[in-house]
């Protein structure tokens, strides 16, 4: 019985011998291996007086080939981001709420670190090479293919017609591929992708659901100038109580993204006056939907324009926000604007007054009047007063086209 008992023990231990011996075989190979190739590194011999120190050259010690293991790291992390997206958007495809991973203080601060600021400069002077005229047509399809562009819509079909990128980008469209909405009162000033709409409240506006950003950081500090909108105030809920100028009014705010396939012109959102333009300059991160539910007050961060007065209702605002590659962004009536300046002090801003002697109202837009343009894809952020029975018309997430209803009272 025991000799039964022992057999399968003795057979057992047989098997693992050789196993456990074959391991430390191949950890000394690997070892032995490893030695061999630090020893033929040529080293060389430091006398500090009291030992010697010996140490390889910086191109011998490139043998040791870290960037492999940079490589790994980094493809990594980008597998690991793709993966994230992947679930987000079967998440969003089920129907189911996407719980928001906001970034942490290095990751933005590493971000930030980028050069994106000389980067979209690098890029807008590359639009405005002007292309060869056998170039454009493979160029531009190519863009068209990837983004989605419809170039039916466009004034000008024919693509040998724009000499650069950046015509390309600011083609105009047919009079007709817009119609503007007349029965609300509120429009649409962009083609674009609803982030998110509704009402201001504690001071927090939301650039995608629970995610938000400061209205004060986002529109500055007030200015107890005659010609701006604003008056000082002392808190955070005095602020949001500044810009509503008439008593049973509310605060709302409407986010619209644009993506670098969409007609990149915006315009007047409704019949309204523009006193006061604000310029914050700033970083140049990318505002797509995704960096918009990781990075906390990601409008904040980024360069924008801010352009403040009132319409009929009270206070209305419009801020053009920039991104990466879309340093430029241009307000028509404005010329002595300019975004994405080399030189800039963090934090730091800039005030214009339309209001002057002789105009003591500033500049009148009419509903769907070209107002501006990007360069390439970004970000309209519509702040502004209204009664409480005004209603947004919208679902978060939806397409939305230029002259389209936003909402109406």
């Amino acid at each position: 019985m025991a000799a039964s008992v022992q057999q399968p023990g003795v057979r057992l231990l047989r098997r693992v011998v050789p196993w456990r011996s074959s391991l430390c075989h191949c950890e000394n190979t690997a070892m032995s291996h490893f030695l061999w190739s630090f020893q033929k590194l040529p080293f060389r011999a430091l006398n500090t007086g009291s030992r010697k120190v010996h140490t390889a050259s910086a191109r011998s010690l490139y043998l040791l080939r870290p960037f492999p293991i940079l490589v790994l790291t980094g493809g990594g992390y980008a597998g690991y981001r793709q993966y994230e997206k992947y679930r987000e958007r079967e998440l969003e495809r089920l129907g189911l709420e996407i719980p928001p991973k906001l970034a942490g203080h290095w990751e933005v601060a590493l971000y930030k670190s980028v050069p994106t600021r000389l980067l979209s400069r690098a890029w807008g002077r590359l639009n405005q090479v002007e292309l060869p005229h056998w170039l454009r047509r493979p160029v531009y399809s190519l863009y068209i293919w990837t983004f989605g562009v419809n170039m039916k819509e466009a004034a000008v079909e024919d693509l040998h017609h724009y000499r650069n990128l950046s015509e390309f980008f600011r083609r105009k469209l047919k009079p007709q591929a817009r119609p503007v909405c007349g029965l609300h009162s509120v429009i649409s000033p962009s083609d674009g992708k609803i982030l998110n709409f509704g009402q201001v409240k504690n001071c927090e506006v939301e650039q995608v659901k629970g995610v938000t950003y400061s209205l004060e950081s986002f529109l500055g500090p007030r200015t107890p100038t005659e010609d701006l909108p604003f008056h000082p105030a002392t808190s955070c809920e005095s602020f949001r109580n500044q810009l509503v100028t008439r008593e049973g009014n509310e605060l709302y705010h409407c986010v619209i993204y644009l993506a670098p396939g969409d007609y990149h012109c915006f315009h007047s959102p409704t019949d309204w006056t523009v006193s006061h333009r604000r310029h914050f300059p700033g970083s140049l991160m990318s505002v797509n939907p995704g960096m918009a539910r990781w990075i906390k007050e990601l409008f904040c961060h980024n360069e924008r324009v801010v352009l403040t007065g009132d319409w009929k209702h009270g206070f209305f605002s419009l801020t053009a926000v920039g991104a990466t590659n879309v340093g430029s962004i241009r307000i028509y009536f404005d010329r002595d604007l300019h975004t994405n300046s080399p030189k800039y002090s963090k934090g730091s801003y800039n005030d214009f007054s339309f209001v002057t002697h002789a105009n003591k109202e500033g500049v009148p837009m009419r509903k769907g009047e070209h107002l501006g343009e990007f360069n390439l894809g970004s970000t309209i952020v519509l702040i502004f007063e209204a009664p409480k029975d005004f209603n947004f018309r919208l679902k978060a997430g939806q397409k939305i086209r230029f002259g389209e209803a936003l909402g109406s009272l």
